[in-house]
């Protein structure tokens, strides 16, 4: 085909789709539709507002066209919600209306058409994954029984750091390091099982796929797919790789850990049960199938562990930057606990400040900050306005927190609001302005164990570090690195871990 007659094909059909769209208005329902930009045909508002719709880009949009607004994303109706009443509305009050998951062509392939929990749509599929899930990963029970290994994890990463000359003089990217404490917290609960090094072949393979997923999904490269699928053709390449991507990472979780788990279960007899014994349980009595159990673990390495360790870094990056809060930190964990006597799990609940200064990281540094979308299956209504079907939703969780018409002095990091004015305020989503979970039906799960993980990872290494920035800097950079769902900091921070004398 020639340029020509390419030209003609592609305005013939430029051409087709605006009077289709035109007739489909004219003969279509009237809807009272939120307000925002107004949208051209075929490409609606995304050549007005681009690709970066992040936290606060959409807060820019919400003080010009207020709580509620739409954006039509090509053929995708998408609407932000920035006022705590309406996001009541969307997690709680109508919190089944608006208790499905949108997808993109790209989550599509990495969870194959919503096969996991996380990003399926509400109804028997969800519940029954969530029951599933939350026997062997969200209870109390599991706390308990998991939490000294989430101790001993966090005194290897002590040791590693004391052992480790450069940790103490020109520093470290502590994040690497911790990275191998979180999927060893997690791979324990689920498998039974830790990597022994940052080394480990087997480790490094699971973090570069997982970091391979992640850049793909992130990206803004397949917007133009996915909002406009007569161009589709032209992303086949790209979802392609995707699709290699997800092969490859679901065949590693089955070959070296689910498979494994099951020999060894074999072998052992009625020993100690670990989640994923409990998921195969499930699988082998007919609830789930096979891919389930793999898309279980396929949400875990996403859900759990780089969002905990997203915050893990950011909290120590404020508390370099803050060193008097660092102080203040240390003081309340020396006190209370006495020299040289190492924070656990029970401590937490007598440690406010602790908790105050995690509060804060994820109320100034929100994992995810426009938490993850939802949508309403049928035409809804939401602040007097029209919601058409399948619109994706987003609450703009971050500057819920971050609006100075509800906080004090949002923009500083200060752990000491939630001792005094915000005293009441939890991360479970007792206050709709304060969602670094989300809150309702489909709230995330892990906050029973992200909680708890952070405390005694952060209290160790505050307890027996002076954490400082590297020498010529008076600080870290806390740039954020640019994303379509996630916060997370753009340069990994080099940290100098200077050992206390206890």
């Amino acid at each position: 085909m020639d340029l020509v007659l390419l030209e003609k094909a592609l305005l013939g059909v430029f051409v087709a789709m605006v009077v289709a769209i035109t007739i489909s208005k004219l003969r279509g329902k009237r809807f009272k539709l939120p307000p925002g930009p107004i949208p051209i045909p075929i490409f609606g508002n995304w050549l007005q507002v681009g690709d970066d719709l992040n936290h606060r880009n959409l807060t820019e949009l919400a003080k010009k066209f207020g709580d509620i607004l739409l954006l039509r994303m090509g053929q995708r109706n998408l609407v932000v919600v920035s006022s705590p009443e309406l996001a009541k509305e969307v997690l709680h009050t109508q919190g089944i209306e608006f208790g499905s998951r949108t997808r993109n062509v790209v989550f599509d392939i990495f969870t194959d058409k919503g096969q996991d929990m996380v990003f399926t749509v509400y109804g028997e599929h969800w519940r029954k994954m969530r029951r599933i899930m939350t026997v062997p990963f969200f209870t109390n029970k599991v706390v308990q029984q998991n939490r000294m290994g989430w101790e001993e994890e966090a005194a290897r990463v002590v040791e590693d750091l004391k052992n480790n000359p450069q940790a103490s003089t020109s520093g470290v990217v502590l994040r690497r390091r911790l990275q191998l404490l979180m999927y060893n917290n997690m791979y324990r609960i689920m498998f039974d099982r830790r990597f022994d090094s940052m080394e480990d072949p087997l480790f490094n393979n699971l973090k570069l796929i997982n970091a391979e997923r992640s850049r793909l999904s992130q990206s803004f490269e397949y917007n133009y797919g996915d909002f406009i699928p007569i161009l589709r053709p032209f992303l086949r390449g790209y979802l392609n790789v995707c699709k290699d991507v997800k092969e490859r990472r679901l065949k590693l979780f089955k070959d070296h850990f689910v498979d494994e788990r099951r020999r060894l279960a074999s072998t052992k007899g009625n020993g100690a049960k670990c989640a994923i014994d409990h998921i195969v349980e499930a699988q082998q009595s007919g609830e789930i199938t096979e891919d389930n159990v793999l898309f279980i673990v396929e949400n875990i390495n996403v859900a759990a562990i780089e969002t905990t360790l997203w915050s893990m870094e950011w909290a120590i990056a404020e508390l370099v930057n803050h060193p008097n809060i660092q102080k203040k930190l240390r003081h309340e964990l020396d006190s209370v606990l006495g020299d040289g006597v190492q924070i656990t799990e029970p401590d937490i609940r007598n440690l406010p400040y602790l908790q105050a200064v995690i509060k804060e990281t994820l109320r100034l540094r929100m994992a995810i900050p426009l938490l993850v979308p939802h949508m309403n299956l049928q035409d809804a209504k939401l602040g007097g306005y029209d919601i058409p079907a399948e619109s994706k939703i987003l609450v703009n969780a971050w500057w819920l927190a971050n609006n100075p018409d509800h906080w004090n002095k949002p923009h500083e990091f200060v752990p000491e609001r939630f001792l005094e004015e915000e005293a009441d305020v939890e991360p479970s989503g007792n206050d709709f302005r304060y969602l670094p979970f989300g809150a309702g039906r489909r709230s995330c799960p892990g906050i029973i164990l992200a909680l708890p993980i952070v405390a005694i990872t952060l209290g160790r290494l505050v307890q027996n570090f002076e954490l400082l920035p590297p020498p010529g800097h008076s600080r870290i950079d806390t740039t954020e690195k640019p994303g379509q769902f996630s916060l997370q900091i753009l340069n990994h921070s080099t940290v100098v871990a200077k050992p206390r004398s206890m």
